[in-house]
C-alpha cells in the first residue's frame, strides 16, 4: 500500500528522518520495498524489447460449442440451441451468437484443441500453464511462477513509471479465481512462484470509473498530482544529502512519473472509443466470477501501450452447469453477445494502433465443457479439450489449429498441449523458451516450459 502521509522532521542533517524518507518510495509486495524490486530487477535479465502480452482469463471455463467450435451436425443434446455462422476465414464457423468476432476472425487465430489442463476451478492454470498446490503435482521449491512472473524476471524491470506486470482483475467473490495463485481444496498459494516476490503483478481493483485501487492506493488521489509531485519532488530534492542510491532514486522516479496514472485514467481516453467499448455486464454473483467489463481490457490496451510488459484480466462467468441463473441457451444469449462485442473492439483497437505487431493475447478458461448438454440444460466441466483464441505478436491471424471430434469432445488432430501455448506466448516475447532457465529456490535451473513443448510453428509461419 502507497502511504504518503506527510514527511517526518525529526533531527536528521536535512531535517528528513532517513527511516521516513525511504518509506515514501514503498508499495506493498508483500511487504517488499519499490526499492528492493528495483534491484531484484536489476538483477535480471532486462531487455528494452515492446513486446508484450495480455491474458483475457475467462473464470469457470467457457463452452467450446457455443463459441469457437460449433457442432451444426451433431444431435441437439450435442450441437446446442444456436446455430453456426461464417467467419472471414473460408470454411470456418463460429456460433452465431460471436457476429463481430466472425467479421474480424482474420485478426486472430483459433486453437480448438487444447488438452493439458486439470478439472479445477483454477486461475493458477491458465496464468502458469501448470497445475498446482497439490502433493501429485511436484511442485518446484518456491511453486511454478506465472507468466507476468516470468516476463518480469526476464524482461522486467520498473523504468520511466511503468511496473512490468499488472492485473487489472475486476473484484471476484471465488478466491481460486483471483490472481493469488491459490488453490482448491488445499488453500496453499505459490505465487508468483520461484521468480520471488519482486515479480508479484501490481494489482488494480475495484470499478473503473469510481474506486479504482491500485495495490490498495485510490487511484483517484493521483488526480490531485500537485499536491502529490510537490511533496514528492520536494522530498526527492533531498536525495542527494541523504545517500539514497540509485534503486531509491528511481522509486522516486516511478512515484513522480504520470505515465502509470495517465495509462489508468479513462477520461485521457477519447470518449467515442470509451463508448464504443461499451458499458459493463455484472454477471449473477453465484458464480464468484467478475463482470464483463470492457473498460477493463481498455486498460489493458492502455497499459501495455505504456509499457507494462504483461496485462492479466478476468472476464465474466463461465461456469454454466444450468445450476445457477438459468440454463446454457439463455445463459449464452445473456453473456456472449458483450463477450463478443467487447473482445472484437480491443482486438481492432489494438490494431487500428499498430499493437497487434508487437502485443500478443490470449484468450482462455481453465477447461472446457462437456460435449453433451446435461439433464438441467447446461454442460459441466471438460479438461480433455477446449478452445483458445491467440492474436498478435507475430502470431498469424485467420488460422484454426486442431480439429475435435463429432462431439466436440475430444481432439481428432493436432492436440495442442497447454504449455505449447505457453511457449508460443513466450516466443511472442522475445524470451527462448529452450536457453531461458530460472532458478527455483533449491538453485536448481528450471526451463519455462517442460517436455522440451515449443511454439505452435503453424500459428509462427
Amino acid at each position: 500500500m502507497l502511504t504518503l502521509n506527510g514527511l517526518s522532521h525529526r533531527s536528521f542533517c536535512d531535517r528528513v528522518a532517513r527511516r521516513e524518507f525511504l518509506s515514501v518510495g514503498s508499495l506493498a509486495l508483500g511487504g517488499l520495498s519499490l526499492p528492493d524490486v528495483l534491484r531484484a530487477e536489476d538483477k535480471a535479465n532486462s531487455s528494452s524489447s515492446d513486446r508484450a502480452v495480455v491474458m483475457v482469463y475467462l473464470p469457470g471455463g467457457p463452452t467450446q460449442h457455443e463459441t469457437f467450435d460449433p457442432k451444426s451436425n451433431a444431435p441437439v443434446e450435442i450441437r446446442g440451441s444456436y446455430g453456426p455462422i461464417s467467419t472471414q476465414v473460408p470454411g470456418v464457423q463460429f456460433c452465431e451468437l460471436l457476429p463481430e468476432l466472425a467479421a474480424s476472425s482474420h485478426r486472430f487465430s483459433i486453437v480448438r484443441s487444447l488438452v493439458g489442463m486439470k478439472n479445477r476451478h483454477e486461475s493458477f492454470q491458465c496464468y502458469t500453464g501448470r497445475p498446482g498446490g497439490r502433493a501429485e503435482d511436484a511442485e518446484p521449491s518456491g511453486g511454478w511462477p506465472t507468466l507476468g512472473a516470468v516476463a518480469s524476471w526476464c524482461q522486467g524491470g520498473l523504468r520511466d513509471g511503468t511496473v512490468p506486470y499488472v492485473d487489472v482483475s475486476p473484484p471476484m467473490a471465488y478466491r481460486p479465481y483471483r490472481n493469488l495463485g491459490l488453490h482448491n481444496p488445499s488453500g496453499r498459494v505459490s505465487w508468483p512462484g520461484f521468480t520471488g516476490q519482486a515479480h508479484t503483478p501490481f494489482a488494480l481493483k475495484g470499478d473503473v470509473k469510481s474506486n479504482l485501487t491500485l495495490n490498495g492506493v485510490n487511484l483517484l488521489r493521483f488526480d490531485d498530482r500537485r499536491s502529490l509531485l510537490s511533496s514528492l519532488n520536494r522530498t526527492s530534492e533531498l536525495a542527494e544529502a541523504a545517500g539514497l542510491d540509485n534503486f531509491q532514486k528511481q522509486a522516486f522516479g516511478i512515484l513522480t512519473s504520470s505515465r502509470l496514472a495517465e495509462a489508468l485514467d479513462l477520461s485521457r481516453e477519447d470518449p467515442r472509443l470509451v463508448e464504443r467499448y461499451g458499458e459493463a455486464q455484472k454477471t449473477d454473483p453465484s458464480f464468484g466470477g467478475a463482470p464483463q467489463s470492457a473498460h477493463h481490457l481498455l486498460l489493458a490496451r492502455r497499459l501495455v501501450e505504456a509499457g507494462v510488459k504483461c496485462v492479466t484480466v478476468a472476464f465474466g462467468a463461465w461456469d454454466w452447469h444450468a445450476n445457477r441463473e438459468g440454463p446454457i441457451d439463455q445463459l449464452s444469449k445473456k453473456y456472449l453477445p458483450v463477450f463478443d462485442h467487447a473482445l472484437a473492439v480491443f482486438l481492432e483497437d489494438l490494431d487500428d494502433r499498430g499493437l497487434l505487431e508487437s502485443v500478443s493475447v490470449v484468450v482462455w478458461g481453465e477447461f472446457g465443457r462437456t460435449p453433451r448438454i446435461n439433464a438441467k440444460g447446461g454442460r459441466d466441466h471438460w479438461p480433455n479439450t477446449q478452445s483458445v483464441l491467440l492474436a498478435g505478436g507475430g502470431i498469424q491471424g485467420g488460422r484454426v489449429i486442431g480439429e475435435t471430434d463429432r462431439s466436440g469432445g475430444v481432439p481428432a488432430s493436432r492436440p495442442v498441449h497447454v504449455q505449447e501455448v505457453f511457449a508460443t506466448l513466450y516466443n511472442t516475447l522475445g524470451i527462448d523458451v529452450n536457453s531461458v532457465k530460472i532458478p527455483d529456490f533449491n538453485g536448481r535451473p528450471r526451463y519455462l516450459v517442460d517436455d522440451n513443448h515449443q511454439p505452435i510453428s503453424e500459428l509462427l509461419s
